[in-house]
């Protein structure tokens, strides 16, 4: 997988103002090796625990904005600080780790690092987290507000009109339908087949065919 290792001081480009301190605590007290990689679509970060006499080894994606990667390192750390006291004995998103990702999420909030929007949708996550970053519909909205880049003419699918025809990266055209629990299912108009969709996935809204 292509990865950049960086210096522990540049990481500060990739970190909210005042939190560098804050994170690289917790990376000499664990000693963890940090790599930051490039984009990766089915993760934002990902997490190995130490082998006999290594360090522990975190990977986020150099592509989120500074919320974004912060946040994503907070959830790494959380399943390092579970595997800590508990090893392998407990489930990779049970209630431990969910007990240490809120812990860090509340430290890091009391500090007013994040924007007051950010901070409102993390309540939620300091509530109840999310396994995955995909289960985090209502924070990775307000997160994207803050990318650097934006995609020219892609929306999030929860923003456009039911019945509306959107076209997919990879070139496929579909028709939105009804959301039905978390995700829109939608059909395909070349094959007629019905596939879901992520409330957050981007999409090119396209005239009628």
């Amino acid at each position: 997988m292509p990865a950049t290792e960086h210096p522990l001081q540049a990481l500060a480009a990739y970190l909210p103002d005042e939190t560098f301190e804050l994170v690289t605590t917790y990376l000499h007290q664990y000693k963890v090796h940090l790599t930051i990689t490039r984009q990766r679509k089915s993760v934002l970060g990902d997490y190995r625990h130490a082998g006999q006499g290594g360090n522990h080894r975190i990977s986020i994606n150099g592509n989120l904005n500074k919320f974004e990667f912060l946040i994503t390192l907070l959830h790494e750390l959380a399943h390092l600080l579970t595997f800590e006291l508990h090893k392998n004995r407990v489930e990779s998103h049970g209630k431990e780790w969910k007990g240490q990702y809120s812990r860090l999420l509340v430290d890091f909030v009391q500090h007013k690092i994040f924007p007051p929007d950010i901070e409102r949708a993390l309540q939620r996550s300091i509530i109840n987290p999310a396994a995955t970053a995909n289960g985090e519909t209502e924070l990775l909205l307000v997160l994207r507000k803050y990318d650097p880049v934006k995609k020219e003419g892609y929306h999030s699918i929860i923003d456009i009109p039911e019945g509306s025809l959107f076209e997919t990266e990879n070139g496929r055209v579909f028709r939105k339908g009804e959301r039905r629990r978390k995700r829109f299912t939608c059909v395909e108009i070349k094959t007629g087949l019905q596939y879901t969709f992520s409330p957050i996935s981007e999409v090119k809204i396209v005239k009628a065919i």
